[in-house]
């Protein structure tokens, strides 16, 4: 048994055919989501989503959004999304270095907020990027 998967950004559809397993990363910590699972509508976090399609795992990496769950079908609609084997390792490091840069730099609170949103985004490119087997 299988699981439709679909993950929407504003801009393009990333993922849309069946899976076996997914986890995902939401906003009270991780979910494993196999067929028959029960309903439930969710705050996704920045982080990971991870994929099995049958014996392998793909990674994918999520900017935050929601997802529903229900009748073996899962529709995860996030600001923006990168499949793992898409990000370019080299821009990814430079762009987690920049962020760390910037986070130290900071002064004010909305300088800090934002810089720690983009160190969570670009932290979730370079985990992606690790998970890929």
């Amino acid at each position: 048994m299988t699981l439709n998967l679909c993950v929407l950004t504003p801009n393009r559809i990333v993922w849309d055919s069946e899976v076996k397993e997914i986890i995902l990363s939401t906003n009270s910590g991780q979910i494993g989501v196999l067929p028959n699972h029960a309903p439930i509508a969710t705050a996704v976090d920045i982080g990971i989503l991870r994929i099995r399609l049958n014996d392998q795992w793909l990674t994918m990496a999520l900017m935050g959004g929601f997802a529903r769950i229900g009748n073996n079908e899962i529709t995860v609609l996030v600001n923006d999304a990168e499949k793992g084997s898409d990000i370019d390792p080299q821009e990814a490091q430079q762009t987690l270095e920049i962020a760390e840069a910037n986070l130290r730099k900071a002064e004010g609170r909305r300088q800090i907020i934002e810089a720690n949103l983009a160190l969570r985004r670009a932290r979730a490119r370079v985990e992606a990027l690790n998970e890929i087997s």
